[in-house]
């Protein structure tokens, strides 16, 4: 094409691309209607950067970019290809290790085996991207990704089929993104993302529905299974609460009633007090000493908290495996000592 005048494209900054115009009035790497499916289009973006040619909002659909290098070395700050338009670029094994490509589109782009560590793909369209073996160590999606933003915008523009359909989209994305991290072995990344993911899904139900209900639920006390401190706050607040209770409906204890009352001095309802937390704890591990029983409506809630205990405490212990993985740890231990006598005998030898 015929060559008129500089690129008319400036990124949100206000900076100006300086490569010649086309008749479009936008250059080659900008103009989202030239053709770059061919088989040179790697070099030349390659050596594009290198010169330090303008890579933001750059227009790169359906680009044949598998094994590109894109990795600014000798610097902190990787290429800035912040906007750009992936849409469907083959950029299997591509090294874009520290890449810049926030608000850009990957949309099923295909990232097979490719290096994204530390990439910053914040506000980044991630939906259909192929990520199988993708190096993901310290990637940024941001606090949420893009189709989670839409959900959350149309859905305070109460239009609830577009906030399904992008709840939908989201899920999807979490999936792939959790799918990533766990075969990198990133499981605390990957729990991250399940929960979102989880939570993308609970979105899209009824508001006031039973199962929306439960899947908040599950969250509030486990968070999905992934964060064994809210149980362990759970269930603090589970006795704390119930000693409360029945430091006003009362317990029996060696033939008189504990319970607060304001006949009672200050330190004397502050003994009771604890006498009904001491008491809540027993009945909430189902150790059952016998000293204390309860009276009246603390026998309900004394029920109701043996029950909330053996169960909570359970679920404790399969979450705290799950995050903790007790076998791997054994099995570093045995391979570190294994590793140390090997060593300590080829010294000897």
């Amino acid at each position: 094409m015929e060559k008129c005048g500089q690129c008319l494209y400036q990124d949100s900054s206000g900076a100006k691309c300086k490569e010649p115009a086309l008749e479009s009035g936008l250059c080659f790497w900008h103009d989202p209607d030239e053709d770059k499916c061919g088989e040179e289009i790697k070099e030349k973006l390659e050596n594009h950067a290198k010169s330090g040619g303008m890579l933001q909002g750059i227009s790169l659909k359906k680009a044949k970019l598998a094994g590109i290098d894109l990795v600014r070395y000798n610097s902190k700050q990787g290429y800035d290809l912040s906007g750009a338009d992936l849409y469907r670029s083959d950029l299997r094994g591509a090294h874009l290790f520290n890449i810049n490509l926030q608000s850009g589109s990957l949309m099923k782009a295909d990232l097979r085996g490719a290096n994204l560590n530390h990439a910053d793909l914040t506000k980044t369209n991630l939906l259909g991207a192929k990520m199988d073996q993708c190096k993901c160590d310290s990637l940024c999606v941001g606090e949420r990704v893009l189709q989670e933003q839409l959900g959350s915008a149309a859905e305070q523009q109460q239009d609830k089929e577009a906030m399904a359909d992008y709840y939908q989209q989201a899920e999807e994305v979490y999936r792939g993104l959790r799918k990533t991290a766990e075969s990198e072995g990133l499981f605390t990344t990957a729990g991250v993302f399940l929960r979102k993911e989880l939570t993308m899904r609970r979105y899209q139900m009824p508001k006031f529905s039973y199962r929306r209900g439960i899947s908040k639920l599950v969250d509030l006390v486990c968070g999905y299974g992934e964060l064994p401190i809210r149980v362990v706050y759970t269930s603090l607040l589970i006795i704390l609460s119930c000693a409360i209770i029945y430091s006003f409906t009362g317990i029996h204890f060696n033939g008189n009633i504990v319970s607060l009352s304001v006949n009672q001095s200050l330190g004397q309802n502050v003994v009771a007090f604890f006498e009904c937390l001491y008491y809540s704890v027993v009945t909430f591990t189902t150790l059952g000493y016998g000293d204390f029983t309860p009276v009246g409506l603390s026998r309900m809630f004394a029920a109701i908290e043996a029950f909330s205990g053996s169960f909570i405490i359970a679920l404790f212990v399969v979450v705290f495996v799950k995050k903790t993985d007790p076998l791997a740890l054994l099995r570093r231990v045995f391979l570190d000592k294994q590793c140390f006598l090997t060593s300590t005998f080829v010294k000897l030898d």
